[in-house]
C-alpha cells in the first residue's frame, strides 16, 4: 500500500513508518520537523533497510500537499502531525487549534479532492478528560480538560461528520493512553528539545545525572501510594497497532471507528521510579511538588476493542518500556 505519513518524523511517526516499511508498504513523510529533526530519516532508513519519500512540508500548506499528492497518489493516510505539549496548549491555545484543527482540515480536503478516503488518526485518551469510571472505554464521554484534548476532540468530531456526509470513507481514531519507550536499537526516540513534558524522559534525565531531581506533581490522589496512575504502552506495540488499524480499514470496512490503544494495565509514578531504578541500576531522587492543573488521578485502557478488531494486543511491559528508554539515553547521553 502506499501511504503518506503526516508528521511521520516525530516520535510515535518514526517508529510507525519502521513498521510500516518493514512489512513492504511504500511510504511517503511530510513533517515541518516542529517536534523532530531531520536526522530521524536516515535513522528510519537504517533500521528498516528502506528510505522512504520525504517532503519537508506543513500540512497546512494546501498548495503543497496537493503537489504530494499528485506525485506519490497515496492511497492512505497516517495524520500525526500536530502540537502535542498539553501544558503549553494552555498558554498558547490559538496556536494549538490553528496548528493541529486546521492543519486538519486541510489535510482532509486535500484527501477529499484526490479521493483518498483511507485515514488512521492520531489521537489521544485526553478526549476522555476525568473518566468517571475505570477501566476507560469507547463509550465513555468526550470531555476533555486542556486546549491539546479539545483539538484531537474536534478532529475526531470532523472525521465522524465527514464518514457519515459520505460512508466511502474509512477512518480509525486512535486514543492512546501513555505512549513511552523507543527503538530497541536506540536509533530512534521521542525528541523533546529541551525540558520533557512527560514522565518517563524526566526520569531517565535524572538517572543520566542531566536533572537534579524527579518533580512528581501530586501526592495526595486517591491511589494505593497517592501518585497518578497512567496506562504506559511501548510506542513500538502503538506502531503496530496503528497497522493493525490499516490492515482492518483495507478489509472494507468503510465509516468510522475508534478504538482505544493501551496495555489495560496502569501504574503509578512511584512504581514506575522502582521499575527504572532496577533497570538502570541508578538512584532516582524525587521531590513530590503540588498537583498540577488539569492533572487526574488515574487513567486505565480498555482495550477489549482493540483486541476484537484489529486482533492486536501489546506484547511489551514497564519494564522494557524502561530499558528501551534507558538504552536510547546512555546511546545519545552528551
Amino acid at each position: 500500500m502506499k501511504i503518506l505519513v503526516a508528521g511521520g518524523a516525530g516520535y510515535i511517526g518514526s517508529h510507525t513508518c519502521v513498521t510500516l516499511l518493514s512489512a513492504g508498504h511504500e511510504l511517503v513523510v511530510v513533517d515541518n520537523f516542529a517536534n523532530s529533526e531531520a536526522g530521524v530519516l536516515k535513522k528510519i532508513e537504517k533500521i528498516s533497510g528502506v528510505a522512504p519519500k520525504f517532503y519537508k512540508a506543513d500540512v497546512r500548506d494546501g498548495g503543497l500537499l496537493q503537489k504530494i499528492f499528485d506525485e506519490f497518489k497515496p492511497e492512505a493516510v497516517v495524520h500525526f502531525a500536530g502540537l502535542k505539549v498539553v501544558g503549553e496548549s494552555r498558554e498558547r491555545p490559538l496556536r494549538y487549534y490553528e496548528c493541529n484543527v486546521g492543519g486538519s482540515i486541510s489535510l482532509f480536503n486535500v484527501m477529499a479532492r484526490n479521493n483518498v478516503k483511507t485515514i488512521v488518526f492520531s489521537s489521544t485518551a485526553a478526549v476522555y478528560g476525568n473518566a468517571k469510571m475505570l477501566p476507560v472505554d469507547e463509550t465513555s464521554p468526550v470531555d476533555p480538560l486542556t486546549p491539546y484534548g479539545h483539538g484531537k476532540a474536534m478532529i475526531e468530531r470532523m472525521l465522524a461528520d465527514i464518514s457519515a456526509g459520505d460512508p466511502s470513507w474509512r477512518v480509525a481514531a486512535l486514543r492512546y493512553f501513555n505512549p513511552v519507550g523507543a527503538h530497541n536499537s536506540g536509533l530512534i526516540g521521542e525528541h523533546h528539545g529541551g525540558t520533557p513534558s512527560n514522565l518517563l524522559p524526566n526520569i531517565a534525565l535524572v538517572a543520566d545525572g542531566k536533572l537534579g531531581e524527579l518533580k512528581v506533581y501530586g501526592g495526595d490522589f486517591q491511589t494505593p501510594d497517592g501518585t497518578g496512575v497512567r496506562d504506559y504502552i511501548h510506542v513500538v506495540d502503538l506502531a503496530e497497532g496503528h497497522m493493525a488499524a490499516l490492515n482492518y480499514l483495507a478489509k472494507r470496512h468503510k465509516g468510522m471507528v475508534t478504538i482505544n490503544l493501551g496495555t489495560g494495565k496502569g501504574h503509578s509514578v512511584l512504581e514506575t521510579v522502582k521499575v527504572f531504578e532496577r533497570v538502570s541500576g541508578k538512584k532516582i531522587p524525587y521531590k513530590i511538588e503540588a498537583r498540577r492543573e488539569g492533572d487526574i488521578a488515574e487513567s486505565v485502557a480498555s482495550v477489549s476493542k482493540a483486541k476484537e478488531l484489529l486482533g492486536w494486543q501489546t506484547k511489551l511491559g514497564l519494564e522494557e518500556m524502561c530499558r528501551d528508554l534507558w538504552r536510547r539515553q546512555t546511546l545519545n547521553s552528551d
